[in-house]
């Protein structure tokens, strides 16, 4: 089996990793915009050789996991390619505008949109790790428009990593993902940028933060070039979440100003919830 993966970074290195156990026979090519980062794959054997879009056309499955700006092009251009009975995956972080691209194209039939639900703030070859997927949600958008042979081949590859499926249309996915994914992002982003500004000497940082500062501001690190492609495609859902986001945090000032400590124990007295809701996760 050739399995081509465009963009050998944590999702696209880790899933080489679970692949070449779950299916040795497997051989894995690897293609990305950065050299360094093909050496770097082959030194860690993440992949077995290099590759180039061209070579696609011998590709049993193509699994694509680059910024989503760069999806689009990529995406159109690897089903012109591929044969009849290839599988094109996406892993990325939105679906909307990536699924309305190919919507008419010819081998729609052979593209599955998904969102391994699944990541650290790492990035590259290095941040790949086995397992990652393990028990975590996949969402696969859109999956009528699959050839039912090839969604059978997706899911008994997804089962193969450990991954729960879930459905969703392009649209519902990228709304429900603003709030729990892109503004946690975004909270994170902007929380290190206060800290930087008025902390202006990096040991009071260093001898001063606990572990909640670490774990709020652990999203700070992901990157810039992956999430600000994400934020743009999905503006819409972001904005909407950063109004009702501002409105609360405006809400909890005013309650301060009053000196309404009453109030701000009930809101978060009443936020404490969220820990049955995430409870599944831990």
């Amino acid at each position: 089996m050739n399995v081509y993966i465009i963009g050998i970074g944590l999702i696209g290195g880790s899933m080489s990793l679970d692949i070449q156990v779950t299916y040795p026979e497997a051989i894995i090519h690897g293609i990305d915009v950065s050299d360094a980062h093909l050496e770097e794959a082959l030194q860690r054997q993440l992949i077995h050789q290099k590759a180039t879009l061209q070579n696609v056309e011998n590709a049993d499955i193509v699994i694509v996991t680059i910024p989503v700006h760069a999806s689009i092009k990529i995406i159109d251009e690897v089903l012109h390619t591929v044969k009849d009975d290839a599988l094109v995956i996406d892993a990325g972080s939105t679906k909307e505008q990536i699924c309305k691209s190919i919507a008419a194209h010819p081998k729609r039939r052979n593209f599955l949109a998904a969102h391994p639900i699944a990541g650290t703030e790492f990035s590259g070859p290095s941040a790949a790790i086995q397992r990652l997927f393990e028990g975590k949600t996949n969402i696969i958008c859109e999956v009528e428009k699959t050839a039912f042979s090839l969604q059978e081949k997706a899911l008994e590859l997804f089962k193969n990593l450990g991954m729960r499926i879930r459905y969703m249309d392009p649209k519902s996915h990228d709304k429900h993902i603003a709030y729990v994914s892109h503004l946690s992002h975004i909270s994170s982003f902007m929380l290190g940028k206060t800290v930087i500004e008025k902390e202006k000497n990096e040991r009071d940082i260093f001898d001063l933060a606990g572990s909640g500062f670490a774990s709020t501001v652990r999203l700070a690190k992901s990157s810039p070039a992956m999430w600000t492609p994400i934020f743009e495609q999905n503006k819409t859902n972001v904005i909407e979440t950063l109004d009702e986001y501002i409105s609360n945090l405006q809400e909890f000032k005013n309650l301060m100003l009053q000196d309404n400590f009453e109030g701000i124990y009930k809101e978060m007295e009443n936020t404490n919830y969220i820990k049955k809701i995430l409870k599944g996760l831990e």
